[in-house]
């Protein structure tokens, strides 16, 4: 399926569907195709889902932080007229819907975590000084998944782009230590909402043993594991991870 993305003021989403919402939150070097398999099942499913693009690389570079984020997510909500959604995130979208869970946990019905940040990740941060180098960048990226295939040219030619743009990776280095400054430790117990945890059991950028602490720190949350698959379980294994969040959903009643 190909997305349509809205623009409406400083927004830019895309959406589908009516009933129960469910916000897709994409990471720092994915976009929105990232969770297109999840976006077309459940939208189909009674869910009203919706994608907003993150304003990672457009915001002042004081301002690119995961509280800015956050606050971004609940501007689009408010602009939305949405109350409360459960919020869905892979990576540092993760990170940005347990950050607004933090600030704003009556507005959330229930939480979908999948290779999130948070609590500890391996970044790209150390490729930087060879920005330059293609098959380095390749090589990278290409270890984002279980499978290297996965791993399109066009993906990785994206990341090329974005790594070789001073601004961008500026802004990269920027969220990479905001992400760590905002570690969610001591947050996570008081987080008493319904968390769905799906992760790749071959993660190496947020590695298995990531997981478990979610799971033991977060005080309503059930841990599912996906074989072979690495950080984006939604794009290795999407007709599972859509099976497992199906039933997820189901049996609790969301």
């Amino acid at each position: 399926m190909s997305l349509t993305l809205i623009k409406e003021g400083k927004f830019s989403y895309t959406e589908a569907g009516e009933g129960q919402p469910i916000i897709l939150l994409h990471g720092l070097m994915g976009g929105l195709s990232n969770l297109e398999s999840i976006f077309g099942h459940f939208s189909k499913l009674g869910y009203r889902v919706i994608m907003p693009e993150l304003p990672i690389y457009t915001l002042p570079i004081l301002k690119t932080n995961v509280r800015n984020l956050s606050k971004y997510l609940k501007e689009f909500m408010t602009f939305k007229n949405i109350e409360s959604a459960i919020l869905l995130g892979n990576s540092l979208g993760g990170h940005i819907a347990l950050y607004f869970a933090k600030m704003n946990l009556k507005n959330v019905d229930g939480l979908v975590l999948a290779g999130s940040s948070g609590l500890y990740e391996n970044s790209m941060g150390d490729s930087y000084p060879k920005r330059g180098d293609y098959d380095y960048i390749k090589t990278k990226t290409e270890a984002v998944f279980y499978k290297p295939e996965i791993a399109t040219k066009e993906m990785i030619d994206e990341v090329y782009a974005s790594v070789n743009d001073r601004s961008k990776v500026l802004k990269t280095l920027t969220i990479a230590k905001s992400a760590i400054r905002h570690n969610m430790a001591k947050d996570l117990p008081k987080m008493d909402i319904p968390t769905c945890i799906i992760w790749g059991k071959n993660d190496t950028v947020t590695p298995p043993e990531v997981a478990v602490d979610f799971e033991k720190l977060m005080p309503d949350a059930d841990l599912f594991w996906v074989d072979k698959c690495g950080h984006v379980p939604m794009m290795e294994h999407p007709e599972l991870f859509n099976e497992i969040l199906e039933n997820w959903l189901k049996e609790r009643n969301l």
